[in-house]
């Protein structure tokens, strides 16, 4: 890597900060296990005809009626809970990356091109924003999810239409700025369609700010799938989310069978701070006003 690109710069400041260093290693070592999870688990959760009733609430490390050993011990439904929340992550990373693109997508487009329309445009996309924002994320998202019913793409439509007020917002506000500047009004003065002034100058301008609301909203992309989840409003419940495996063992926390909401439980915690400090550092590093 060249030394006096950005890119490097940014690299060697971020790994100054070994908190954020050792929370990205937990992003890629999830990511890796989530992605490998099909190859390294001993029992697939989604295939109901291999689960067996009699493994049902095993504790951690004994060994079922598969022959194998049960590191996490089984869920409710005798599936290997190291398995199911291997594979809980691979819905809640991917649920949170597509609904963070997706709102990432439509409200940075409204939110520049509110900036860049200016007049009556400007005021109704904005004022709709500021209607959405006035409302929290979770009831939009328990309200549309109750709409749309269950599954992944309802899912990450509810979310991202929860959440692109947030990128609108950023946008219109980074947007502004560079509207303003004098490189912009030489390009508009040229024969350039306005389009392509707004897409190849003022939208690139603004994706500082906007990655770092990015992390954030992945994050809390996966608490509020995790929370849908848990209220029986997201993912159907064959497919073992980490929400879903906590509402699962709820029940049986008072009876001492703890394994099986406590593990996912951690599993969740873990998975949304690393994202939250990696975050904070790139915020940190991109605001020139935080830079220590």
């Amino acid at each position: 890597m060249n030394r006096d690109t950005p890119l490097f710069r940014l690299w060697v400041e971020f790994r100054d900060n070994r908190i954020a260093v050792a929370a990205l290693v937990v992003i890629i070592a999830i990511a890796v296990l989530a992605i490998l999870a099909p190859l390294i688990t001993p029992q697939d959760p989604y295939n109901l005809a291999k689960l067996v009733l009699a493994d049902a609430r095993r504790p951690p490390g004994t060994v079922g009626s598969g022959g194998y050993v049960h590191w996490l011990g089984t869920d409710a439904q005798g599936r290997d809970l190291l398995s199911a929340i291997l594979y809980g992550l691979r819905i809640s990373v991917l649920i949170g990356i597509a609904a963070g693109a997706v709102a990432f997508i439509v409200g940075a487009t409204m939110g520049a091109l509110a900036a860049f329309a200016g007049g009556r445009t400007e005021m109704l996309i904005m004022r709709f924003v500021d209607l959405q924002l006035s409302f929290p994320a979770i009831l939009l998202a328990l309200v549309l999810s109750a709409m749309l019913g269950q599954g992944h793409l309802q899912m990450i439509t509810a979310l991202a239409a929860a959440q692109y007020a947030y990128f609108a917002r950023t946008a219109h506000g980074a947007a502004a700025t560079e509207r303003a500047k004098d490189y912009v009004e030489a390009a508009l003065s040229t024969p350039l369609p306005a389009r392509l002034v707004l897409f190849r100058h003022i939208l690139p301008n603004c994706l500082p700010p906007l990655i770092v609301v990015a992390t954030v909203q992945v994050a809390n992309s996966i608490a509020l799938e995790a929370t849908l989840s848990f209220l029986g409003l997201g993912l159907p419940v064959t497919e073992p989310s980490l929400g879903m495996l906590i509402a699962n063992g709820f029940q049986y926390l008072l009876s001492g069978r703890y394994w099986i909401s406590i593990y996912p439980g951690i599993a969740l915690i873990v998975l949304i701070v690393a994202i939250n400090l990696v975050g904070d550092q790139i915020r940190d590093q991109l605001n020139p006003r935080l830079k220590r």
